[in-house]
């Protein structure tokens, strides 16, 4: 529910014909880009961690980073019919970045926390 929940967010988001005034900071909007689909990327990973608990880390942290740049990729797309709006190449690299940096942290924690899980003994 989370993922689709944000990934609604998103949508709405980019439904909007004018969207919140950023900050006059070169670049800023394309950190807020990486932000946000960083967190979607973690998103995925959680989705199908808990679908597919028996896959392997790399196939979830794959299929994470590809789902979530492809939802990228369509919100630039869907960006382009909106009135006020526009499909920038340059945010789709930022989403695909930030997802890629979100799966990447996600997955180090969890093999961390694995590694570190106590063994029982008796």
């Amino acid at each position: 529910m989370p993922l689709i929940a944000y990934s609604l967010i998103l949508f709405l988001q980019s439904n909007s014909a004018s969207p919140v005034d950023l900050p006059e900071i070169e670049h800023v909007d394309k950190v807020l880009h990486a932000g946000a689909y960083g967190l979607l990327g973690i998103l995925f990973y959680r989705a199908y961690r808990s679908r597919w608990p028996n896959a392997s880390g790399w196939t979830m942290a794959n299929a994470s980073l590809l789902s979530a740049a492809f939802y990228g990729l369509t919100d630039e797309i869907h960006q382009y019919f909106v009135p006020g709006r526009s499909a920038d190449p340059w945010d789709w690299l930022a989403d695909t970045i930030g997802a890629m940096l979100g799966v990447v942290a996600y997955h180090a924690v969890m093999h961390y926390q694995s590694r570190k899980a106590p063994t029982q003994s008796n």
